[in-house]
């Protein structure tokens, strides 16, 4: 490669790198706006009752608890070994840009709205607060989530357990909840830390719906006699594409096709009721999926930065 090609690839590089694409801007802004739910739920419900929001930031309460220290300040410095921990086995610069933001942006915001929010917080009801706090917690997470980013601390740690050890990142998610869950418990008593582990699951939830959209999809596994006939009545009264497998009974030995294809869940039953009215005695498997990318669905952009 001529030292004019490498300039120019060295170029077109940089200008990659300067001019990030408007969905990368939208990630950026997902991330932002989901840092400052986060603090917004720890001001409001989650500090002032002494609820556990979980991993570096539950820590970091506790630690409040004891000296007043800045829990956004003792947040970053919290984060800041699991960051390099992420960055070098985890990599790229999207998980460092994203991951930073989220961590710093998070901190400043949960300092600063200590001068715009009373101490005492919006309720005294420790219910109320548990459920609000978790599920405002819980669409920050999401909104990070689908910014592609992480909010740091056991994130971290999960997908690199998950990463390297083939750990499931649920179970270290778990076990690093666990920990500040238990030691919630010996500072601040176990009633309130029964009511942390209701936020914690309560903003698990919001994150997990926040993150992957309303409602999950559907895949239905269909055995016919009649598989053309139920593939042309879905794909003409539906407009959804049907995939024809290859499949074998085991006990019979016969070949039969399978029908396979991903509906809504409104269109589940409309599903049964063609197969059914066509082959009263086909057999079918309906499922559940978490997202589908191509024709027909949603459309997968790749991020430039």
């Amino acid at each position: 490669m001529s030292n004019q090609e490498r300039s120019e690839q060295k170029n077109q590089h940089w200008f990659y790198f300067a001019k990030p694409s408007w969905r990368s801007i939208q990630d950026y802004a997902f991330v932002l706006l989901g840092s400052f739910v986060q603090a917004l739920a720890m001001r409001l419900f989650l500090v002032p009752s002494l609820l556990i929001s979980g991993g570096v930031s539950g820590a970091a309460q506790l630690i409040n608890y004891y000296n007043n220290w800045p829990i956004g300040v003792m947040v970053f410095l919290g984060n800041l070994p699991l960051f390099l921990l992420g960055w070098r086995y985890l990599g790229g610069r999207r998980f460092a840009m994203r991951t930073m933001l989220s961590i710093l942006t998070f901190s400043i915001f949960t300092d600063l709205l200590v001068y715009l929010i009373p101490e005492q917080g919006m309720t005294h009801d420790l219910v109320l607060s548990s459920l609000y706090g978790g599920v405002i917690f819980g669409i920050g997470c999401g909104l990070v989530y689908r910014g592609k980013g992480t909010s740091g601390g056991s994130d971290i740690i999960g997908m690199v357990l998950y990463h390297r050890l083939g750990i499931s990142m649920t179970q270290a998610f778990m076990a690093a909840e666990v920990l500040v869950i238990l030691a919630s418990g010996f500072v601040w008593g176990w009633e309130l830390a029964l009511y942390g582990m209701i936020v914690i699951y309560v903003s698990s939830l919001a994150a997990e719906m926040t993150s992957e959209g309303r409602g999950w999809l559907r895949t239905a596994l269909i055995i016919t006699s009649q598989p053309d006939l139920v593939a042309e009545k879905i794909m003409t009264n539906l407009e959804r594409g049907v995939t024809i497998l290859n499949g074998k009974g085991a006990y019979t030995g016969a070949e039969r096709p399978v029908l396979y294809c991903v509906l809504s869940r409104a269109e589940v039953n409309q599903v049964k009721e063609m197969v059914h009215d066509i082959d009263e005695n086909a057999f079918m498997v309906i499922g559940q999926a978490h997202e589908a990318l191509g024709e027909g669905f949603k459309i997968y952009q790749k991020n430039s930065m």
